[in-house]
């Protein structure tokens, strides 16, 4: 049984965006919650007394959220309260990103050391092989269990010695500590089968889908200041992109 939804006509609050708002509430309720199918949009249309141009409007908000998937011939379903989003646009650090949406996170591991860059690394920072950089190892997830694993590197002109906070969200504490201020981030997205060393970290069987992150931060003179790999279980993570035709 669907809860009571109402859409006020008088009101000055434009239709969709009341609907966007109502919908929200839906697919928080206990029926939805845990990845439902929605009404259809004719029957939620006429349940909201709107068409189902607005209706859409509002529903496509919703996907592009995170909340909500639209799957042709099948429809609209509410995503699974485990599965987190991320946007391309706005990016900010893991931790601002998951404090934002209210989703506790641990640290299984945090580990700081100083390596030799590989090529790639080196070549990515203008730097030679021969130079040690700083690297951060983070396991991270929510308290009942990890989701996903973090290589940073970092040019070693950003000033960083070892002895930094690495528990606080790491773009505030370049700027905090360092005057670091990350500004762009450049990003190639990947699929991959999770391989031994990736499966023990993040609890799941070997062979085990990965979304693996690829993320190069530059400042706000877009010189690159970190290098850094992410590799999320494909089960607890959606990544989100929006485009704009101009």
């Amino acid at each position: 049984m669907i809860m009571k939804l109402k859409i006020d006509h008088k009101s000055q609050i434009p239709l969709h965006i009341q609907a966007e708002e109502l919908l929200r509430r839906l697919i928080e309720s206990p029926e939805y919650i845990d990845g439902k199918l929605l009404p259809n949009e004719v029957e939620l249309s006429k349940i909201l007394s709107i068409s189902r141009t607005t209706l859409r409007q509002s529903i496509n908000k919703l996907v592009y959220d995170g909340l909500l998937t639209r799957k042709k011939g099948v429809g609209t379903r509410v995503v699974e309260s485990k599965s987190l989003s991320s946007k391309s646009k706005n990016w900010m650090s893991f931790s601002q990103e998951m404090s934002a949406r209210g989703i506790p996170i641990k640290n299984f591991e945090l580990h700081v050391s100083w390596v030799l860059p590989e090529k790639r690394i080196a070549s990515f920072f203008g730097i030679k092989e021969d130079k040690k950089i700083l690297k951060l190892v983070r396991l991270r997830g929510r308290p009942e269990g990890p989701f996903v694993y973090f290589e940073s590197y970092f040019h070693p002109l950003v000033g960083l010695t070892g002895e930094e906070d690495y528990k606080a969200p790491l773009y505030e504490m370049l700027e905090k500590a360092h005057g670091i201020i990350a500004m762009v981030s450049k990003e190639e997205i990947s699929a991959l089968l999770a391989d031994e060393f990736i499966a023990e970290k993040l609890e799941t069987p070997i062979g085990a889908a990965i979304l693996f992150r690829k993320r190069f931060v530059y400042d706000i003179n877009e010189k690159p200041i970190e290098y850094n790999l992410g590799y999320y279980k494909a089960d607890s993570f959606v990544y989100t992109v929006e485009s704009r035709r101009e």
